[in-house]
């Protein structure tokens, strides 16, 4: 049975080390939904969460080949234990000024914030799980969204689990 899976993979902060990740996903055939990279709490490493969608034998098999690229100190499927799993939105709306006032209940209700005025535009930023991103832009279609950039998940294991 094929689900989501937000796996974090422990790399050396290497040049090219993300170009062999995805690498390995795309000849695997195996789509990434989301993925973020940034330094960690270690000098010279860095944490790439990855959440993708498929089966358990699959995740397996890819978990094994990140395992043989030089650069990945560890893998671990966060989804495998309870986790804060969150990620930002900015959202470019279309709001003259008749319309800013929904358009702020909306904001609001998120406990998103706006942080960006033009004379037609608002900028608004909101944080959360994926769900409650999909939600918001969903709210805000009928408005017209411009513009939307979203960065993809980042998530750790709740507690002190490693």
């Amino acid at each position: 049975m094929t689900h989501k899976h937000t796996i974090s993979v422990l790399v050396n902060n290497q040049p090219g080390v993300l170009q062999r990740v995805s690498g390995l996903f795309s000849r695997r055939s195996f789509n990434i939904d989301s993925i973020t990279v940034g330094e960690c709490e270690e000098t010279g490493l860095s944490r790439m969460v990855i959440v993708t969608t498929g089966d358990d034998k699959t995740l397996e098999q890819v978990s094994k080949q990140l395992y043989k690229l030089i650069d990945v100190i560890k893998v671990v499927d966060l989804s495998a234990n309870p986790m804060v799993a969150r990620e930002l939105a900015l959202i470019k709306v279309n709001a003259e000024p008749s319309a800013r006032p929904e358009i702020l209940g909306v904001v609001e209700t998120f406990r998103a914030a706006v942080v960006d005025i033009g004379p037609a535009s608002l900028i608004v930023q909101v944080v959360g799980d994926s769900t409650k991103i999909d939600a918001m832009v969903e709210l805000l279609k009928p408005y017209g969204i411009r513009e939307l950039s979203r960065t993809g998940v980042t998530a750790m294991i709740r507690g002190s689990v490693k």
